[in-house]
């Protein structure tokens, strides 16, 4: 099976400049893309996709994906789903078993920690997949090149997803950085052992360029992370989510949820078996 990409859309703008991103991606790596629309023809859903629902009627989605479609570079493929985004999702991630779950971060308001966090923790938690948040810009976002590996120190074990990864940053030929996140008394401790911990996941094994490794002092990991993305050196921020932060107001207070709401660059959460 040809790798993919699964792309959420509401045919808003935050989602279309996502399909775009998704769009050179997959054309960066070889992929296709599955858009998945999910209509909400029963009860109110919280996991909405960011921003107003659009009720759109069956034709007027046919000609909004036909729009969509006509506009691609990579192969694609539209579908509907229906019912609760989080079980729309799962279903197409066992037809279509993608790479990557791909969605968008609206900034507008604040839509962001109201509607994106329930959708995210419903996603991580009902189909833990990799997942890749793409943020609103005011410019079209590059295909990554220079990846930010941000890791603590514990071991952490990807199952199956570790070759489908290795593979995407190889397919991109992308620079890996790893970046370890210390408390100021701590600069000088554990300072490897994130580095070694990526290693034993064999995610970074036979990458084209260098891994290199760095850290940061901060009182919060986010503020160092969020720090370091700042300098505008990476064009991708990769985390780990472990499955006891998926747990609802554990997420909200996590370091995944705060790089994922404040971001500039497009977040890839890995999800990590315990």
């Amino acid at each position: 099976m040809a790798s993919s990409l699964l792309v959420l859309t509401d045919f808003a703008q935050p989602a279309n400049q996502a399909l775009a991103y998704a769009d050179r991606l997959a054309a960066a790596i070889g992929a296709q893309l599955v858009l998945l629309h999910v209509s909400r023809d029963a009860l109110p859903d919280p996991e909405q996709l960011g921003g107003p629902l659009l009720d759109l009627g069956t034709e007027a989605t046919d000609l909004a994906f036909a729009s969509l479609l006509s506009g691609l570079t990579a192969p694609a493929e539209a579908e509907i789903g229906h019912g609760p985004v989080a079980e729309a999702v799962a279903q197409a991630v066992r037809q279509h078993q993608p790479t990557l779950i791909v969605l968008s971060r609206t900034d507008a308001g604040d839509t962001p920690d109201k509607q994106l966090m329930p959708l995210s923790v419903a996603l991580l938690h009902r189909v833990p997949h990799p997942l890749l948040m793409v943020p609103e810009s005011p410019v079209p976002l590059p295909v990554p090149h220079r990846v930010l590996l941000a890791l603590d120190k514990e071991a952490f074990t990807l199952g199956q997803y570790a070759g489908a990864m290795r593979g995407l940053l190889d397919a991109l030929a992308a620079a890996v950085t790893v970046l370890h996140v210390l408390l100021p008394c701590h600069v000088n401790q554990h300072a490897a052992q994130a580095l070694e911990a990526v290693r034993r996941t064999g995610l970074i094994a036979d990458v084209a360029e260098p891994v290199l490794h760095r850290h940061v002092s901060a009182m919060h990991p986010a503020e160092g992370i969020l720090r370091i993305i700042g300098t505008a050196e990476y064009d991708l921020v990769a985390l780990v989510a472990r499955p006891r932060s998926f747990l609802g107001r554990l997420f909200h207070r996590s370091v995944t949820a705060q790089v994922l709401l404040h971001s500039p660059i497009p977040v890839l959460i890995l999800p990590a078996l315990e």
